[in-house]
């Protein structure tokens, strides 16, 4: 009987060891490295193939341009030809290049329309180059455009179009010829940057990371900043530590702040916000004016004639308030079931968050939207 009871708590122990863990986050979720970055890419190219949904020539002068100079590299002179066609359009081709892609890896690639193109659909991508912000080629483009809306519409005018027919992708639609050179494993120092700068946040970072490793091997530079240097007697290079820490899991701390969009009335609270103790009365003044038309008609023998006379009622109806009390230093929950108990709206309790941080009351920072 002890041995089963010394085995429930021990699997009870083990079970809120897990928990206690699982509610921080993953080093990886929350910091970038340095150097390990995306690279944005951009190029200039024609769709051709669509049916009838192009670019007008006359309008749309990059286009003519952009076809002639084309044919004339295939050997085809349309210079002093006249170009009648709605089957091609000029587009602007973008894609993020990841770290570390290498030459002849492939990535997707957004097409977007610049003329006054209809839709892309059906139309195929010719030979784009894609340079990065330095002029330097990195990535071709070239494929079958997919696009996710529609467009459709009738001789009288009338027109439906769902989603954007103009954007479209291509998934694997471009073909890496330069990488981006970054010897990351030879290095011996690099720094972490968090996603959400907080010095609470960096400095158990750094803590973790020395407390895994058995020594210092990083310190909080400032919020945003954690320098990681690579231990002398490391068996491994930088990205093999990285693969070692970036399973650490790290509770993440953050300031009390309110967000609020008043267009949609949407209010998201951290949890750390606080409020001082009030009390809140909230009530609504109801004004309802109704017209009731009258006839005014003279005496059977007397001059005058039939008037219609309006007669207006006016009343006002304000609803009692009670005050509502909301005790000091409240958790989160509290002080949403204390906000809740008043019956409020949502943009009406946009109104009393923010009247709150007039008084002083509310220990947080708002951020509108």
């Amino acid at each position: 009987m002890n041995r089963i009871l010394c085995a429930f708590f021990l699997t009870l122990l083990l079970s809120l060891n897990s928990l206690g863990a699982a509610a921080g986050s993953r080093l990886k979720d929350i910091v970038d490295i340095e150097g390990v970055r995306d690279n944005q890419l951009i190029g200039y190219g024609i769709v051709v193939g669509l049916n009838g949904s192009g670019d007008s020539l006359r309008n749309s002068p990059m286009t003519r341009q952009s076809l002639e100079a084309m044919l004339e590299r295939l050997g085809v002179n349309t210079r002093e030809e006249t170009l009648n066609t709605k089957n091609v359009a000029a587009v602007m081709v973008t894609a993020s290049l990841p770290a570390f892609s290498t030459a002849g890896s492939r990535i997707d690639i957004t097409v977007s329309a610049m003329g006054d193109a209809k839709s892309l659909e059906g139309g195929t991508l010719l030979v784009t180059p894609l340079m990065g912000a330095n002029g330097e080629v990195y990535a071709v483009g070239q494929g079958s455009v997919a696009v996710g809306g529609f467009a459709a519409g009738g001789d009288s005018g009338s027109a439906l179009v769902r989603n954007v027919p103009t954007n479209g992708r291509i998934p694997n639609g471009a073909l890496v010829e330069l990488e981006v050179p970054y010897a990351l494993n030879n290095q011996n120092k690099l720094r972490l940057s968090l996603r959400n700068p907080d010095f609470t946040t960096a400095t158990r970072i750094s803590s973790v990371i020395n407390s895994y490793m058995g020594t210092t091997v990083a310190f909080a530079m400032d919020p945003a900043t954690v320098a990681l240097n690579r231990p002398p007697n490391f068996q491994g290079g930088m990205s093999m530590l990285l693969a070692e820490i970036e399973r650490l899991e790290v509770e993440p701390d953050q300031p009390a702040r309110i967000v609020i969009n008043e267009t949609t009335g949407i209010i998201v609270m951290g949890e750390n916000v606080r409020v001082s103790q009030v009390a809140i009365a909230q009530g609504n003044l109801t004004i309802s004016v109704s017209e009731q038309p009258a006839v005014s008609q003279p005496n059977a023998f007397g001059a005058g004639e039939t008037v219609v006379v309006p007669q207006t009622d006016i009343a006002a109806n304000e609803d009692v308030a009670d005050l509502a009390l909301i005790g000091g230093s409240v958790p989160l929950n509290d002080l949403v079931n204390g906000l809740n108990a008043l019956g409020v709206s949502p943009r009406d309790m946009i109104s009393i968050l923010q009247a709150l941080k007039a008084s002083g009351a509310l220990q947080a920072d708002i951020e509108i939207m």
